[in-house]
This record gives C-alpha cells, structure tokens and sequence, in this order.
C-alpha cells in the first residue's frame, strides 16, 4: 500500500516546514486585501505561520507577514488571527 505524501510548508517566521494543517495560511488578493484562510484555498499571495500565539507576536514584531505578503497588514487582521490562534 502506497504512503500519502504529507503536504509541508514553512512558517515565514521560525523557518520550521510543518504539515499543512499544522499551520494558519494569511492570504493578500489582487486588491491589497488580506484575509485569514482557514479553507487552504483561496486564491491569492499566501504565507503561512504556524498556530502559536507566540509566533504571531513574533510575527508582529519582525514584520515577518508584512514582508512576505508585499503589503502592510491592519490591526484588525492581527487581532482576527489572535482570536483563531487562542
């Protein structure tokens, strides 16, 4: 029987490739919006952290997702991935 290949990505902050599921994806579309995807599909610019809160204050302070995504990122999108991580 063959093994199903596991879906890695790396968290743009710790650097650490995790599972898919394992991990929060941030997604900004054509229009400089920046969205929670919790579906894994949404069409757009993706990065992914990892589902601590720790890193997301990480992520806060490095400006690690700003990067990533090309774009700067609201309060309000921080403290929605806040209340998902906790």
């Amino acid at each position: 029987m063959k093994t199903r290949k596991i879906p890695l990505r790396t968290c743009v902050v710790t650097g650490e490739k995790l599972d898919k599921r394992d991990m929060l994806r941030i997604v900004r579309d054509k229009d400089f919006n920046v969205k929670v995807d919790l579906t894994g599909k949404m069409n757009g610019r993706g990065a992914y952290i990892k589902r601590d809160v720790k890193v997301l204050d990480e992520a806060i302070k490095k400006k690690s997702l700003e990067r990533k995504l090309e774009c700067s990122i609201s309060d309000e999108v921080y403290d929605e991935i806040r209340k998902i991580l906790e």
